[in-house]
């Protein structure tokens, strides 16, 4: 049987499975890694405003003064969901490798009993993983364990069925930070919004109240109206940031749960099928 044996570069062991399982990204990478692309955004803004005129009506709605407070935090919780999402990507790559290990041979007439379990479950710690890391072999692991200190071939089937169902509930609950912030990017943007209205509507009340004449109120409505032009950017930003987001979160959920799938049957092709009920003499 020529199974591939796992190959795991130790840069990529150490970001994608550092702090949590399956394809749950970590938090703190993800957040120190969101803030330096931050910063580098805004690095890079300040040079484009200098350099190239062109994209001022790019520029101009990070850089205002008075978009700061909002755009600044919602650029932030968009570049956290992108580290996030890349490295749910690269993990998701990363379980898929594991069905080209070939733990449980391949073989037609190889039968799965409490005394050949024993020896796929040392193939499996042979491999150089931590199968609490692989949705698979985490699997494979859980229902060999219990039918080789059991011998109870009538439980795996509901032993993988149970995992089946954690599974699903564990990369569903791994979405849950980045649903946050696809509701808090469009809320920060909306803030800003009502501040901006607020202050050209607190400006126009200021004007009117020292008006002398028509003049003076046509250009304290210029000014309004260039107030809530500045306002609406923040929002604008936020809903592209969040439509981008909310978009490969879609993406990714699909393939993350059609990758659940392959495992369920995987294991009913691969571990199910092959068992066997010990006959008794």
């Amino acid at each position: 049987m020529n199974a591939k044996q796992p190959v795991h570069p130790a840069w990529e062991d150490g970001i994608s499975f550092s702090g949590d399982r399956f394809t749950s990204a970590n938090g703190w990478i993800a957040a120190a890694s969101g803030l330096g692309l931050t910063v580098g955004w805004y690095g890079a803004l300040k040079l484009a405003q200098t350099s190239l005129p062109s994209l001022a009506f790019v520029t101009e709605v990070f850089l205002r003064p008075g978009n700061l407070p909002t755009v600044v935090p919602t650029t932030f919780l968009f570049f956290v969901s992108v580290v996030i999402l890349f490295i749910k990507n690269r993990k998701i790559a990363r379980q898929r490798q594991a069905f080209e290990w070939g733990v449980v041979p391949a073989q037609a007439d190889f039968i799965l009993t409490e005394t050949s379990a024993k020896g796929v479950l040392e193939r499996i710690h042979a491999a150089g993983v931590r199968p609490r890391n692989f949705v698979l072999m985490n699997r494979i692991e859980r229902a060999l364990t219990n039918l080789h200190n059991l011998g109870q071939v009538s439980e795996v089937s509901s032993v993988l069925r149970g995992q089946a169902e954690d599974d699903e509930n564990e990369i569903a609950e791994s979405f849950t930070l980045l649903n946050g912030f696809v509701w808090a990017m469009p809320v920060l943007g909306f803030i800003g919004t009502v501040q901006g209205l607020s202050q050209a509507v607190g400006g126009f009340g200021a004007v009117l109240e020292s008006a002398q004449n028509l003049d003076a109120i046509r250009g304290a409505l210029g000014g309004v109206t260039a107030g809530l032009a500045t306002a609406f950017e923040t929002t604008l930003v936020a809903l592209v940031f969040s439509l981008v987001v909310q978009l490969w979160i879609t993406f990714q959920r699909r393939g993350e749960f059609r990758f659940l799938n392959d495992c369920s049957e995987y294991c009913q092709a691969h571990i199910i099928s092959k068992l066997r009920m010990k006959v008794s003499e």
